[in-house]
């Protein structure tokens, strides 16, 4: 048990820089969600609700961050800062990294019934901050969400996921390989989807000036010629 907490520790100090020793993690809000989580989680397959929920008010008063007990949750998650809502029927895989702000919401069922609810985020998944995962999709394998993006439709494995409504932003293959991209978003070129578009437009605002151009320029010999007239 020791030493798979030291290798838990040691999974998140090579996500985040900023601790100089693997017992600063053990001060991490996120790191106290998640034993009080396999807490309320444990009650919870046992059918101990109400044990369940006390010990998730708890979790939620003293770290700022709500999981709801029925979540099922892999190896080495790591929450980086809080403020975080996982719901009930949310599945988290392993080596999952989410910043703050982060919703993984549910859909509300107008057949009334439970069900599948939450999004399954799988394996090597980064979520950036401000990031909304609403309803019962998945996240594919080393999928990068980035910071604010609204995501409601399955994410392909290896896509990166920006703005709102989220749009898969394909990376190259040596982008992909990479182990970990901090807050799930390409700092070298994260919005080139919008450039591109961008670029496009004054393309097309270049060409439609120029078009303007020349009719004005044969419209005036016209109207000096009917001035002269």
């Amino acid at each position: 048990m020791f030493d798979r907490l030291i290798a838990y520790l040691d999974s998140i100090k090579a996500r985040d820089p900023a601790p100089r020793t693997r017992w600063e993690v053990l001060l991490y809000p996120g790191v106290w969600a998640l034993a009080y989580h396999r807490i309320a989680h444990w009650l919870f397959e046992a059918d101990l609700f109400f044990l369940a929920r006390l010990v998730n008010h708890w979790s939620r008063m003293v770290t700022g961050i709500d999981i709801h007990p029925g979540a099922k949750i892999g190896r080495n998650f790591f929450i980086d800062h809080g403020f975080t809502v996982i719901g009930e029927t949310a599945e988290i895989g392993d080596n999952v990294t989410i910043y703050q702000n982060v919703t993984l919401g549910g859909t509300n069922p107008t057949n009334g019934k439970g069900g599948k609810r939450h999004p399954t985020i799988s394996d090597d998944v980064i979520i950036g901050s401000g990031a909304q995962v609403i309803g019962p999709i998945t996240v594919g394998r080393r999928a990068r969400i980035g910071a604010n993006a609204l995501v409601l439709d399955e994410v392909p494995e290896g896509a990166t996921m920006v703005a709102l409504k989220a749009r898969s932003h394909l990376i190259a293959a040596e982008e992909w390989k990479k182990e970990f991209v901090p807050y799930g978003t390409p700092c070298d070129d994260p919005c080139a989807p919008s450039r591109d578009c961008v670029e496009k437009l004054e393309g097309e605002l270049k060409a439609l000036r120029s078009e303007i151009a020349e009719l004005r320029a044969e419209r005036e010999p016209q109207q000096r010629s009917g001035t002269g007239d």
